[in-house]
């Protein structure tokens, strides 16, 4: 079995910094690709970046030279590190990764944390 956990959300006015955090455990054999999505309320959910098991970043137009992700693959940890906040960055900010579990080597599977709230607020 595999859990995804974020952390690190929160309230935090325009302009302001807050870094995410999302840790995989359980019986991993290999971790793939790894991505942060949000969901803003009302909307449908968006991709904020994503990142290879070799470090490769990817992240769109939206969020690009604001937000930086990065992993640690010894800790099965992935982060994101958000600076210069709007309140359209407003969303529940899941993580989700590609992995291949000990039971199934040869299988990929993606799974999906349970999210965690952050507010652009003054």
């Amino acid at each position: 079995q595999v859990q995804l956990v974020e952390s690190g959300g929160g309230l935090v006015q325009p302009g302001g910094s807050l870094g995410l955090s999302c840790a995989a455990s359980g019986s991993i054999f290999k971790i793939r690709d790894m991505g942060w999505y949000r969901q803003a309320p009302g909307k449908q959910r968006e991709l904020v970046a994503t990142i290879t098991s070799d470090g490769v970043a990817n992240d769109p137009d939206s969020v690009k030279g604001r937000f930086t992700i990065s992993r640690v693959n010894t800790k099965n940890t992935m982060y994101l590190q958000m600076n210069s906040l709007k309140p359209g960055d407003t969303g529940i900010y899941c993580c989700s990764a590609r992995i291949c579990t000990v039971k199934d080597v040869v299988v990929t599977s993606q799974y999906w944390g349970q999210g965690t709230r952050v507010t652009v607020s003054s």
